[in-house]
Parts: C-alpha cells; sequence; structure tokens
C-alpha cells in the first residue's frame, strides 16, 4: 500500500508539472488536436483534379481529335489549348501555363489504319510525382479503351458475325485499390502521419518536463528537484507513465477515430483493434521519452533532440521508403522506433480491416520495446538518483 501511494502520488505530481507548463500542455494537446486538422486540411481534396496540359497535334485527323476529347474528358487532364509546335509548347510549359505535354505524330491515323502500333509521346514535369501518378493512370485507362475500340472496330470489318460476340480485349485490366479506394494522398499518408504526431508529441512534453526539472535542481543549490516526490524507481517511472497515458488515451481516440470521420477518410478498422495496440504504442514511446530525458540538459533541448529527429523517423517508418529496402543497419534502427511498429500496424487494421491477431508481430514488437525501455529508464533513474544524504529531509507534495 505504500508503494501503490507512493505511485499515486507521483502520477498526481506529474499531472500538475504538466497543466502548469504552458509548452508541456503546447505540446501534448495542441500537436495532437491541431496537426491532423491542418495536415488533413492541406491535403483536401486528396486527388488532383484537371492538371492542365498542352497538346501538339501533328496528325489532323479525326482520330487525333477524338484521342485530345478522351484526354480531356479525364479527371485528372485538362487540355487548355493547341500548340503549333513543340518550342511553341515548351513556352507554355516554361511559363507554367501547363505541366504536361501531348505529342501526336503526323502518322498516328495512318498507322492506326494499317494496324500497326502507334505511339504519342507525353512530356510530364515531374516537380510533382503526385501529379505524374495522376496523369500516368489517366492516360493508361485511355489506352485501354482506345485498344478496346480499335479491337473492336478491326474485327467489325473482317470477321463479319464474329463482331457480335467480340466486345473488347481478349485479357481486360480492372484496378481495385485496397485500403484507399479515392487514391487520395490524404488517405494515404495522414494514418501514418497521425501516428508520427502522437510519439514526436509525446517525446516533447516528456523531454521538457526533464528539462525544466534539471533546471530547478540547478537554482535550488542542492542537486535536487523542489518539486520531485520521494518515491522508489519503479512508482516514479510507472506513475509518469500513468499520467501520460491518461492524458494521451482520449487524443488518441480523437486522432484515430474522431478526424478521420470528419474528413471522410478510410477508416475500416475495429475500435478494439487499434486502440490496444496504440495504447502498446505509448507505453513504449513513455519510457523511451524516460530513457533519452538523460541527455537533455535545458528545457529548450528538448525541441533540438526531438523535432530534428521528426523527419528521420518519418523515413524509418517505411511510409515514404518500403522498410524491405534499408540496409541491415537503417532496419536495426528503426526496429528500436515504436512509431515504425507503429505506423505499421495501425495502417493494417484502419485501411485493411486487419485485427490485433493479424498484426500480433507488430504488437509484440511493441511490448518488447516497452520492456526493453523501461529496463534502460530504470537504469538511468537508478543512477542519477539522488544520494539519501543529499536528499533534504522534508519532501513537500504540496504546490
Amino acid at each position: 500500500m505504500k508503494w501503490l501511494k507512493s505511485l499515486i502520488r507521483v502520477w498526481r505530481r506529474e499531472t500538475y508539472l504538466v497543466f502548469t507548463d504552458i509548452g508541456v500542455l503546447l505540446f501534448f494537446f495542441a500537436l495532437p488536436l491541431g496537426y491532423p486538422l491542418i495536415y488533413t486540411i492541406i491535403y483536401n481534396p486528396e486527388t488532383i483534379e484537371d492538371s492542365p496540359i498542352v497538346v501538339v497535334d501533328n496528325s489532323r485527323t479525326a482520330e487525333s481529335r477524338e484521342l485530345v476529347r478522351a484526354v480531356d474528358a479525364t479527371q485528372a487532364l485538362r487540355v487548355i489549348g493547341y500548340a503549333a509546335d513543340k518550342e511553341e509548347a515548351r513556352r507554355a510549359w516554361m511559363e507554367k501555363k501547363c505541366y504536361a505535354v501531348l505529342e501526336i505524330p503526323a502518322d498516328y491515323a495512318r498507322r492506326i489504319g494499317r494496324g500497326e502500333q502507334a505511339v504519342v509521346p507525353f512530356y510530364q514535369d515531374m516537380s510533382l510525382l503526385f501529379r505524374y501518378r495522376q496523369a500516368l493512370f489517366a492516360l493508361t485507362n485511355i489506352q485501354m479503351h482506345e485498344a478496346t475500340s480499335i479491337t473492336a472496330s478491326r474485327v467489325a470489318n473482317q470477321a463479319g458475325i464474329l463482331s457480335t460476340i467480340v466486345t473488347g480485349l481478349p485479357v481486360d485490366t480492372h484496378a481495385g485499390v485496397m485500403g484507399n479506394p479515392t487514391q487520395g494522398f490524404a488517405s494515404f499518408i495522414i494514418p501514418g502521419i497521425v501516428v508520427l504526431i502522437l510519439q514526436q508529441s509525446l517525446l516533447l512534453g516528456i523531454t521538457m518536463l526533464a528539462g525544466t526539472s534539471r533546471d530547478r535542481r540547478r537554482r535550488s543549490g542542492t542537486g535536487v528537484d523542489p518539486l520531485q516526490v520521494q518515491a522508489g524507481p519503479v512508482a516514479t517511472l510507472l506513475g509518469k507513465t500513468l499520467c501520460y497515458l491518461v492524458i494521451y488515451m482520449p487524443l488518441t481516440f480523437y486522432a484515430l477515430s474522431v478526424v478521420p470521420h470528419i474528413f471522410s477518410l478510410p477508416h475500416i478498422g475495429d475500435f478494439w483493434d487499434y486502440m490496444p495496440f496504440v495504447f502498446a504504442m505509448l507505453v513504449a514511446t513513455s519510457f523511451l521519452g524516460q530513457t533519452i530525458q538523460i541527455i537533455v540538459r535545458e528545457r529548450e533541448a528538448s525541441m533540438v533532440l526531438v523535432v530534428y529527429t521528426s523527419a528521420i523517423f518519418l523515413f524509418l517508418s517505411g511510409l515514404t521508403w518500403p522498410r524491405y529496402a534499408f540496409n541491415n543497419f537503417w532496419m536495426a534502427v528503426s526496429d528500436l522506433v515504436p512509431a515504425t511498429w507503429g505506423v505499421e500496424g495501425f495502417i493494417r487494421i484502419n485501411s485493411n480491416a486487419a485485427t490485433i491477431a493479424d498484426v500480433s508481430r507488430y504488437y509484440w514488437a511493441l511490448w518488447a520495446l516497452a520492456g526493453f525501455y523501461f529496463l534502460t529508464a530504470l537504469a538511468i533513474n537508478i543512477a542519477v538518483r539522488p544520494r539519501k544524504s543529499s536528499v533534504p529531509a522534508v519532501m513537500t507534495d504540496g504546490k
């Protein structure tokens, strides 16, 4: 009972410190509440529509005009006009009036009429890969549609009655995108970004609290934080972790459940699968924060330490580059980051309706990290713990 009371005192004191520090409140509440909204608003609408292109029609035939009409009818591309030659099209490109040029060769209709393959060059501005991806999908669909129409026309002209039974290509292609039916950028990146935000904001708050505690120790002249609760190292670690979990579980529900519903993002995972999963990630992150706080000497150092690593953790998560393409060193480093496993597992639960059993490998990896960082945090807590002779006789539990 004495140990339990000391744990509760640590929890109460840590909660008091959180809610009386404007910087920690900013990291603990403003980031998880505001960033998911801001990121999603920035990426809406999710798909690029009516990207302007210019056509250089050297064929000037009915077939080429039909191709241009098909391109203009797509959702991704919009024909803003014709250019007399490629040089005129290049000037429009350099002036940012268009982002792509479609050049129809002079022999386009003749090749189709002879039953030969016609090649239509397409030049795309690669400054934005997402724009290129949308244009590529649109042109591929047009290509399949044109191939179907041309095949049916040839059969009608050459096979007579067979034209009544030939309606398309021998092998057709249909794309069904699982987990992201709209193929939108926000639906792709926001679930992973939100998990990273939860980790980084928690680390920022924990390290800022540690830096503030060191400031109080230096000012006290005794090397002891006057607001520190006298408790054992295990009770201290668990009491602080309990404080962070009580604060972050409602924020996690908001970021992972409410925000997707507001913006109609893919969200087909079950609450009882992703909340226990993210709970394990928050526990591991809490112990990680209490481990790395040893290197935070000043309050402001938390900004440099954690914010700087945000981009690194983004790449290590596998969200922008697949983890199987990492070399052994970076794979090992990414395995030590809780958000890596959190992103891997949560996206599967959220977008593909995986269960906690389906992502058990990631789930138990998070608990393994939680155990590892608990031991490191415990060792550091014991190592930096002031000796009894240097501890004041009276440890106040009030303000």
